[in-house]
């Protein structure tokens, strides 16, 4: 049987091969690997489609985190608020300024960081909220932004699988003092190997993002500022460009494909919740099953990959054992890890694919 592709990235290569050829081409050609002239491009192309004044490209996701706590000036003794299910980078980025991580549960239906328990966590340390719109749907933005608001805290969305997701009509990445994303090659829209972004509306930090970036200078040799290398490769941002253009045709059909697999695995397993006021991107499409390590085998063996997005929340991470947050102490994070499998999600995923896989899924399910 004809395995399916978890992620295929081939299809959609042979798709834009000529314009890939062409931009990748005109970087080889003027030699300017590093900050050359693709990457403004790029950043004003994706600073339009978000909707914001500001577009910073990065040299990863876990860089535009960092580099955003770095421009809120978090550090020692500060305290970051953030969700338990996610991506270690979501959580190492906090630690590595030496900043305190203060967990919030999730809400069972998105996955996402829950507002009505968010107040409850703010202190007077409290530098930022970290909310990850997880699994290509945003969190609830709007109650986050006004608990936010009220205690003066800035809010930086982690839209590392969201980017061209919609909340109540706004893109991702522009619902918040600076939203980040990731261009890693398996997300919605992707490079060719690491990439990432930081957006903002406000210039001054927009300045302060750009100067980390490039190790705290302002100018050449002049260091004002703490910085790190975090510049985006100029061949990433050429692959990037070509991918653009069919962007919108490939989330058009993530929406149709995320509405078929619910159509057709209804009644066998948990399907994704999304928000009526939500578009997602499906950089998953994620279900909640019983026994899925039976159930990831059985298929494994019909040919269907499947991934387990996330196996361990963050509070029970041996890294993030000083803690001290046993077993229990986020409960829906922690039914989520031990239930959840991602099946094969991409544009290009064909109608008889759909059909197997939720047909194999249904059948595994209900363990014949």
């Amino acid at each position: 049987m004809t395995p399916i592709e978890f992620v295929d990235l081939k299809t959609q290569q042979r798709k834009i091969l000529p314009e890939l050829e062409r931009r990748m081409k005109a970087v080889l050609q003027h030699g300017r690997y590093i900050m050359g002239p693709e990457i403004q491009e790029l950043e004003e192309k994706l600073a339009a489609y978000v909707g914001v004044k500001q577009c910073i490209a990065v040299a990863s996701g876990t860089d535009a985190l960092l580099i955003s706590l770095m421009a809120l000036g978090v550090g020692a003794g500060d305290e970051v608020v953030t969700t338990p299910f996610t991506f270690i980078s979501t959580g190492e980025t906090i630690a590595l300024l030496g900043a305190k991580l203060v967990f919030v549960d999730i809400d069972g239906r998105s996955y996402n960081l829950d507002p009505s328990l968010l107040e409850a966590a703010i202190t007077p340390k409290t530098r930022a909220i970290l909310p990850v719109s997880l699994y290509g749907q945003c969190p609830d933005m709007d109650a986050i932004n006004a608990i936010a608001g009220k205690y003066g805290v800035p809010v930086i969305e982690d839209a590392a699988q969201s980017f061209g997701a919609s909340y109540r009509g706004r893109k991702s990445c522009a619902l918040s003092r600076i939203g980040c994303t990731s261009f890693f090659p398996s997300k919605p829209l992707g490079c060719y190997g690491d990439g990432g972004a930081c957006f903002t509306d406000d210039e001054d930090l927009a300045t302060k993002i750009r100067r980390i970036r490039v190790h705290g200078q302002d100018r050449r040799y002049h260091h004002s500022i703490l910085g790190i290398n975090g510049r985006m490769d100029t061949l990433q941002a050429a692959v990037l460009l070509a991918k653009l253009d069919v962007f919108p045709g490939e989330l058009a059909a993530r929406s149709r494909i995320g509405d078929r697999y619910t159509e057709l695995l209804r009644g066998a397993v948990v399907t994704p919740c999304v928000e009526p006021h939500n578009i997602s991107v499906y950089a998953q499409y994620t279900v909640q099953v019983d026994d899925r390590e039976t159930v990831q085998k059985k298929l494994q063996e019909e040919g269907i990959p499947t991934a387990i997005h996330y196996p361990i929340p963050l509070h029970r991470q041996p890294v993030f054992a000083g803690l001290n947050l046993p077993e229990g102490s986020f409960p829906t994070a922690e039914s989520a890890a031990k239930r959840v499998l991602s099946l094969p999600m991409h544009p290009y995923l064909t109608d008889v694919e759909l059909e197997r896989i939720s047909s194999a899924l249904g059948v595994a399910c209900q363990g014949k």
